[in-house]
């Protein structure tokens, strides 16, 4: 079978570039740099890599400066094969893509892709587009351009009475009639290799900025007679992210776009506009999102599952059929057919069998709940392994700290745990035992025992009387003591 156009381009990709040296001044951090701000479970970085991944490129290189160690350390956990090229004065464009070069094999022949790293709405289909394009025509460059309403700020795309590329403009240097222009530079572009490393050692820094543009390279290929072609794209998806409103939106139309793939490919979300979703969350056909729900990191959402209102999960994975209300879930396992809230807590640890019910104000840590158990009611379970069908009643505590160190308790199958009752660990309640409502539990329950732990009542008479004179409760006292002393009614 013949491979298709996209696969034919992404094997011709020689190398990706991506530009993350700059400052982002205007994010206002002094926490991170620009690239390391992101949204959905990735950084803008993180965004750039993974539509590039597609494409397959033989050699990945990121061009680093403000912050360097720290953007670096990053690539190690989520691009480990991508080699780092530190730019240490930000001297334009051209010049940190000359630098990227040197990790490039010199004579290899192919493409190179360049990158902007603050432009996370690009998609791996646009770019399989830029890079088919770009071998179709046969051209030494390729840019993807877009166009804006107000292009303020951009590099203005200059095309000839034809309609072919001639150059780039940067806003700063362009004339009046050039800044009408509409169509810009989107930073993206597909390069032949030869070509490229040529261009990059003839770019000047003789403009408003003093510094090497990557653009002015389409200036030299057009000059040495080369065609250079364009590819246009939304501009929604060129976009870049410079300030923190800039980023809201981004995360806006990421989310959209998630959703809208997550609906069409089965999903149903009653509320996309307060739905929110990371890249790595996974969703079953038939699952349900209801509204307010947001998921993160490695969640995974089961058929038939029925997640919300108001729901956070991350890194949980639920299981076919379960339903999910007002439910928070950290690094959770939890079972099909699962009912769990309203305002459950599911901490991390926790794994839940099939059927398990965990009712209204019931926090589980670090324990695993058997098939058919219920921990319906206001109740902390944690550090426990509780077996198949049994139940835990109302204001039951698991007390698993000592003050030094976690101790756990087993609960075996079919056990009855009364209300009220304090589990002191590490115990151990065999299989078919009950405890009593109110009972302190601090010495193992044997199989089918009834473990009975709480003091003996006895009742102080007149306590409220002599303690609370004049008081209401003591009036409803003496109400009530001498109900009996009054005279019967007689009718005659």
């Amino acid at each position: 079978m013949s491979e298709s156009p996209a696969t034919n381009a992404a094997e011709q990709v020689l190398a990706v570039i991506v530009l993350a040296a700059g400052e982002g001044t205007r994010m206002r951090s002094a926490e991170r740099p620009k690239v390391l701000h992101g949204f959905a479970g990735r950084s803008l970085l993180g965004h750039v890599i993974a539509a590039a991944r597609p494409l397959d490129p033989a050699h990945t290189v990121v061009v680093v400066g403000h912050r360097r160690e720290e953007v670096t350390a990053h690539l190690g956990e989520i691009a480990p094969a991508a080699v780092v090229v530190v730019q240490q004065a930000q001297n334009g464009t051209g010049h940190a893509v000359r630098l990227a070069l040197a990790a490039v094999p010199a004579g290899a022949a192919g493409t190179v892709v360049v990158l902007p790293g603050d432009t996370p709405l690009l998609t791996s289909g646009t770019l399989t587009r830029l890079v088919t394009e770009h071998a179709r025509a046969g051209a030494a460059a390729t840019m993807l351009t877009s166009v804006l309403a107000d292009p303020s700020g951009y590099g203005r795309v200059l095309r000839g009475a034809g309609g072919e590329v001639e150059r780039v403009v940067e806003h700063k240097d362009a004339s009046e009639a050039e800044r009408a222009v509409g169509e810009i530079a989107s930073g993206v572009y597909a390069f032949d290799h030869t070509l490229l490393r040529d261009a990059v050692g003839r770019l000047s820094s003789d403009n408003a900025q003093g510094e090497e543009y990557l653009p002015d390279v389409i200036g030299i290929a057009v000059a040495d007679g080369r065609r250079v072609a364009a590819v246009t794209a939304d501009a929604a998806e060129t976009a870049g992210v410079n300030d923190r409103v800039q980023l809201a939106a981004a995360h806006r139309t990421y989310n959209d776009r998630l959703l809208e793939q997550h609906m069409r490919a089965g999903v149903s979300v009653v509320d996309p506009a307060t739905t929110w979703v990371d890249a790595t969350v996974t969703l079953d056909a038939d699952a349900t999102l209801l509204p307010s729900v947001d998921l993160h990191g490695s969640t995974h959402v089961g058929a038939g599952a029925v997640i919300g209102p108001q729901t956070s999960l991350t890194d949980t994975r639920v299981g076919t059929g379960t339903r999910l209300d007002r439910t928070v879930a950290i690094g959770a396992q939890i079972g099909a057919d699962v009912t769990a809230g309203p305002f459950a807590y599911l901490r991390p640890g926790t794994v839940l069998a099939d059927g398990v019910h965990i009712g209204t104000y019931v926090e589980v840590k670090g324990s695993q709940i058997g098939t058919g158990s219920k921990v319906p009611h206001l109740s902390y379970v944690g550090d426990a392994t509780i077996g198949e069908h049994s139940n835990v009643g109302a204001a039951t505590v698991f007390v698993n700290y000592d003050g030094v160190a976690k101790h756990r308790s087993i609960v075996g199958d079919h056990v009855r745990i009364g209300s009220d009752t304090m589990i002191i660990a590490p115990r151990e309640i065999g299989d078919g035992a009950y405890t009593a409502a109110g009972s302190v539990i601090t010495q193992d329950v044997p199989p089918g025992a009834m473990g009975v732990a709480r003091g003996t009542q006895r009742n102080v008479a007149g306590w409220v009387l002599r303690k609370r004179p004049g008081s209401p409760s003591a009036a409803a006292a003496e109400r009530a003591l001498h109900a009996d002393d009054q005279p019967e009614e007689t009718t005659e």
